[in-house]
C-alpha cells in the first residue's frame, strides 16, 4: 500500500465540479482583482470566524505583516512569540524592524507555555504573537489575562488552525487580530497562495483595506506606505466553495486523529496531548520519538510517506545566526524529536489502520 502524506489533487477533486463553475464564472466577469468573489468570501469568512471582519490578502506571511504594520510597530518594539513555531512567525516581526521575543512552548501542547510569557515582557513590549500551532488553541485565556495587565495587543497566527475553537470561540476571535494562510495545504486551502486577516476593530480594519492596496482608499490616492497584498478574485471563489466543507472536512480529521489515539501503542511513541475534541482541527498529527529517522525510513519502506514540521528552530536557523548561540532546550527536543503523519479528509479507514498496524510493529 501506498499513502502519500497529503493528497492535494484527491482533496480538490472532491470539489472539482463546483470548482470550475465558479472559475468560469470569474472569467466571464472579467473583475479579477478586489471584485465581488473577494468582498463575498471576506463576509462569509468573517461569518464563519465569528468576527466583525474580514480582509483577504496574498498570504499568510503578509497578513501578520500587515497587522503589524497597521499598529505600526518598528524598531525598538518587542513582540512575544514561541521559539517552536515555523519561522513565518517571526519573520513577520523582523518585517517591520521590531525584535521577536522568543518564548519556550509546552511540551505537552507544542504551544507557548503562558507561565513562560511575563517574565519576558519589558516596557518595549508591544504584543503577544500567539501560534495555534498543528491546529490546537493556544491557552488563550491566561493569555489574554496578561495581555490586559499590561496593556498589550493579542495577534493570532492561525495559520494551520481553521475553525479551531477555544472557550466556545473560533480561532480568529481570540485576540486583537489574527492572520490566516490558504497555502494548498492548510485546512482550508487555496490553489496557490492566499491568506486573510479577521478582527473585531473597526479602525483596524479600514487601516488593513488600504494597506494591503497600495496604501489607500480611493484609487491614485494614497494615504500610508502600504503593499500590494491582494487575495485575488479566483482563489477568493474557490475558497468560497471549500469553506462550506470545512467542518465536514476538519471533522474527518477528527475521526483520524482520535483513532490514532486510542489504538497506537508503541511505548517508543509520544502522542499528542489529547485536547478537548473541538479545540484541535488537526491540521498536523504529530508524534514524538527518539528514533524519529529509524521510524521514518521504516515508514517509507512500508509505503507510509511522513514529513519532520519542523528539522530546524527558528534560533538555529542560518537567517537568524545572530540567535544561534541561544539555547531554547524544549524547542530543540521537539524538532530533534516530531514526526508528521499523515492525516487528510480523503483517508479510508484501510490507510488509516495500515498505518496504525505499523507504528505498532515498529521497534
Amino acid at each position: 500500500m501506498k499513502i502519500p502524506f497529503l493528497d492535494l489533487a484527491e482533496i480538490n477533486k472532491q470539489y472539482q465540479v463546483e470548482i470550475q463553475k465558479t472559475i468560469n464564472t470569474v472569467l466571464e466577469n472579467g473583475w479579477y482583482i478586489l471584485g465581488q468573489e473577494l468582498q463575498s468570501f471576506e463576509k462569509e469568512f468573517a461569518a464563519y470566524c465569528e468576527t466583525k471582519y474580514c480582509i483577504g490578502v496574498a498570504n499568510g506571511l503578509d497578513a501578520l505583516i500587515l497587522i503589524l504594520r497597521a499598529y505600526e510597530y518598528c524598531i525598538n518594539d518587542e513582540i512575544i512569540v514561541p521559539s517552536n513555531t515555523y519561522i513565518a512567525s517571526i519573520l513577520a516581526i523582523s518585517a517591520v524592524g521590531a525584535i521577536p521575543v522568543l518564548v519556550e512552548p509546552d511540551l505537552n501542547t507544542y504551544n507557548i507555555d503562558p507561565t513562560k510569557i511575563e517574565e519576558k515582557i519589558t516596557k518595549n513590549t508591544k504584543a503577544i504573537m500567539v501560534v495555534h500551532l498543528y491546529g490546537q488553541t493556544a491557552e488563550m485565556k491566561s493569555i489574554n489575562e496578561l495581555a490586559k495587565k499590561y496593556n498589550l495587543k493579542v495577534i493570532e497566527d492561525s495559520a494551520q488552525a481553521h475553525g479551531a475553537i477555544y472557550d466556545n470561540k473560533k480561532v480568529g476571535n481570540l485576540g486583537n487580530a489574527s492572520g490566516f494562510s490558504f497555502y494548498p495545504g492548510k485546512n482550508l486551502g487555496a490553489l496557490g497562495d492566499g491568506g486573510a486577516i479577521t478582527t473585531n476593530d473597526d479602525e483596524l480594519a479600514e487601516k488593513l483595506m488600504a494597506l494591503r492596496n497600495y496604501g489607500s482608499k480611493k484609487k491614485y490616492e494614497n494615504i500610508y506606505k502600504g503593499m500590494n497584498s491582494r487575495l485575488d478574485e479566483i482563489q477568493a471563489a474557490l475558497l468560497r466553495v471549500k469553506l462550506k466543507y470545512l467542518d465536514k472536512d476538519n471533522n474527518r480529521r477528527k475521526e483520524i486523529a482520535k483513532f490514532y489515539l486510542g489504538n497506537i501503542k508503541n511505548e517508543n511513541i509520544i502522542l499528542p496531548t489529547r485536547p478537548q475534541e473541538s479545540s484541535h482541527v488537526w491540521h498536523l498529527f504529530v508524534i514524538r520519538t527518539k528514533q524519529r529517522n529509524q521510524l521514518q525510513k521504516y515508514l517509507a519502506d512500508n509505503g507510509i510517506q511522513t514529513v519532520i514540521h519542523y528539522p530546524i528552530p527558528p534560533h538555529k536557523q542560518q537567517a537568524y545566526k545572530e540567535w544561534n548561540h541561544l539555547s531554547f532546550p524544549i524547542s530543540e527536543q521537539i524538532h530533534e524529536q516530531v514526526l508528521s503523519l499523515p492525516i487528510s479528509p480523503i483517508m479510508s479507514q484501510e490507510q488509516v489502520s495500515y498505518i496504525v498496524d505499523n507504528i505498532n510493529n515498529f521497534n
